[in-house]
């Protein structure tokens, strides 16, 4: 992710690992499984843009072996500084300012990061640089404009309430530069960065215990910007985090959307 004052969900918090640990049960599946399809193995070269946390980067160490390379790379990279050992080395970069940290890589994959990058043209295309002839691009990121609720079934107060606060969060993460409607671009961008055989799919957690513990990590995190910005009170938010912890609503998370494309 590129370093911006404006940057809404600050890795440094508490909340962050927590948010970390809610991707990776509710994502992993969908990267791991289009990763195996790409047929990544021993020796393989990659390079994980935006790590966040540990569960790609690991997988990645364990597929590559001794012989492969992992370089994993964030703004911040306290989160993933666990995993630093061969075959992964951990560098501090921002991919939207910063030319890549090296070439030829076999995989370049990067989840739930461009969307909050403001320079998001120079991204992907340092991206597609490191790449080697034939290498493989993986891009993921939301579309938070294609389902805009937290409760598509807005049955009740409970749901009412999640949904405003969901809005007010969108809010927020445009105002600091957040494109909401990328994810759906993906395969054009791709296309048009000169990559071949693109592909896209999605995937739209509709309720899971990792949707509501992404929403309370979240929440929590951004509790202070939605009380100064007027888009909810405190007593709005604890409401809302007892009716998340009671487990009666369904809470959805912004579509998925997965684009990939060979060099």
């Amino acid at each position: 992710m590129t370093q911006t004052d404006g940057y809404l969900l600050d890795n440094r918090q508490t909340e962050a690992g927590q948010r970390f640990d809610a991707f990776a049960t509710l994502f992993d599946p969908t990267t791991f499984r289009h990763m195996e399809r790409f047929g990544i193995g021993s020796g393989w070269r990659c390079w994980e843009v935006g790590a966040g946390g540990t569960s790609v980067v690991s997988w990645l160490a364990k597929k590559v072996g001794p012989t492969g390379r992992v370089v994993a790379t964030d703004i911040d990279t306290s989160w993933a500084a666990s995993a630093a050992r061969p075959p992964v080395e951990i560098r501090v970069h921002d991919v939207g300012a910063e030319e890549p940290p090296g070439e030829g890589f076999d995989l370049v994959h990067a989840r739930l990061v461009l969307v909050h990058v403001p320079d998001r043209e120079r991204a992907l295309r340092s991206m597609v640089k490191a790449l080697r002839p034939g290498g493989r691009l993986l891009i993921e990121d939301a579309d938070p404009a294609l389902q805009p609720l937290l409760c598509p079934d807005e049955h009740g107060p409970e749901q009412q309430l999640a949904n405003r606060l969901r809005h007010g969060f969108r809010k927020l993460l445009a105002e600091r530069g957040a494109d909401l409607s990328y994810g759906r671009k993906l395969p054009r961008l791709l296309r048009e960065a000169g990559l071949r055989e693109v592909e896209a799919d999605a995937y739209f957690p509709v309720t899971s215990t990792a949707c509501a513990n992404l929403e309370s990590a979240t929440v929590r995190q951004i509790r202070d910007q939605l009380v100064t910005a007027g888009i909810a009170t405190n007593e709005d938010i604890d409401r809302h985090l007892a009716n998340v912890a009671s487990g009666s609503m369904d809470l959805a998370t912004a579509p998925m959307i997965s684009a990939w494309g060979r060099k």
